[in-house]
């Protein structure tokens, strides 16, 4: 896939603090910089649900990638785990998120946030009472709450770097770890 967009010309200073940051310009910035005002929103609100504290980060980063395997964003994928190492998460359960039904590095909890991510992404979403339920009861209020608006946020920017044709980037080239491939049969009961 390519870009279906050009990339915009970003602000000097800009260009320069996500080199510093991330090691290049993400991709995903340069072409939402088309609308200036739609980029500045959208990075001014990822950095305030990047800073939210009231779910487990790791739980978080787990979430956002299975929604990321679910959608295909590759982008997301290879971020993800770079950012997975940035934050000192176990990089060999990050690696496996994408087959992690499969993989047996995954706490049961683990297991059901990314279930439950799935279950968000599922058009039209398929979370039952049962799944919330047993979330809530493990995780408590303010982190459900957190996780759930966190998990939406995630499927807004996943959906849109897919619809702009923004691809991997070599982020997650600088880990040791390759990522795994999504296996090929979709999971039992997708309607996605």
């Amino acid at each position: 896939m390519t870009l279906r967009l050009p990339k915009a010309e970003l602000p000097a200073e800009l260009r320069e603090n996500m080199i510093k940051q991330l090691g290049a310009v993400p991709e995903n910035v340069e072409v939402l910089w088309h609308s200036p005002r739609v980029a500045q929103d959208n990075l001014e609100f990822g950095a305030k649900v990047g800073v939210w504290e009231g779910a487990d980060a790791g739980l978080k980063s787990f979430a956002h990638m299975a929604v990321a395997a679910q959608v295909g964003c590759s982008w997301c994928l290879d971020v993800g785990y770079f950012q997975a190492r940035n934050e000192n998460l176990d990089l060999a359960k990050a690696s496996q998120v994408p087959r992690w039904r499969e993989a047996e590095v995954f706490t049961a909890l683990e297991r059901d946030v990314m279930a439950y991510a799935e279950a968000m992404t599922d058009t039209p979403p398929t979370v039952t009472d049962e799944q919330y339920a047993a979330l809530l009861q493990r995780l408590g209020t303010g982190a459900m709450v957190e996780l759930t608006a966190f998990i939406a946020y995630v499927n807004l920017a996943t959906r849109a770097n897919v619809a702009n044709g923004v691809t991997s980037q070599g982020f997650s080239d600088a880990c040791e770890i390759p990522l795994a491939k999504r296996p090929a049969a979709s999971r039992a009961g997708s309607t996605a």
